[in-house]
């Protein structure tokens, strides 16, 4: 065994049994997944977004912007905002008719993130 002196203290070095980083190495994980996946959790990280989208969930068809500001007692600006980071993620599609703005869920929601929404809902 070697041993050093570190000013009035002996130390004994040990011999090194295993590297940090290297004992078992994680499974892979896919990033894009992994991106996509932080996008749609950090859309739905926000109490309005989510009662939004349990409210589009129960809805037998597209909801008008005016009814998320009334039932919601937020300005239209706070609503469009929220609406704009669903959409971004890709969760709602709209149509406009007439002055009014209409949403609805997206039909180009993959199977997994429907199953989410629904476990996400079902309780609201």
């Amino acid at each position: 065994m070697d041993w050093r002196k570190i000013g009035s203290v002996k130390l004994k070095e040990l011999p090194v049994i295993r590297e940090r980083g290297v004992c078992c190495g994680l499974p892979d994980v896919d990033s894009g997944w992994a991106e996509s996946t932080s996008e749609l959790l950090k859309a739905l990280a926000d109490p309005t977004r989510l009662t939004m989208l349990a409210a589009l969930c129960k809805a037998q068809g597209p909801v008008c912007i005016c009814d998320f500001t009334a039932a919601l007692d937020l300005s239209q600006p706070t609503i469009s905002h929220h609406m704009a980071r669903l959409k971004d993620a890709g969760l709602v599609e709209w149509e406009k008719r007439g002055i009014w703005v209409f949403y609805r869920l997206s039909d180009r929601v993959d199977g997994a993130t429907k199953r989410l929404l629904g476990e996400l809902t079902e309780g609201s």
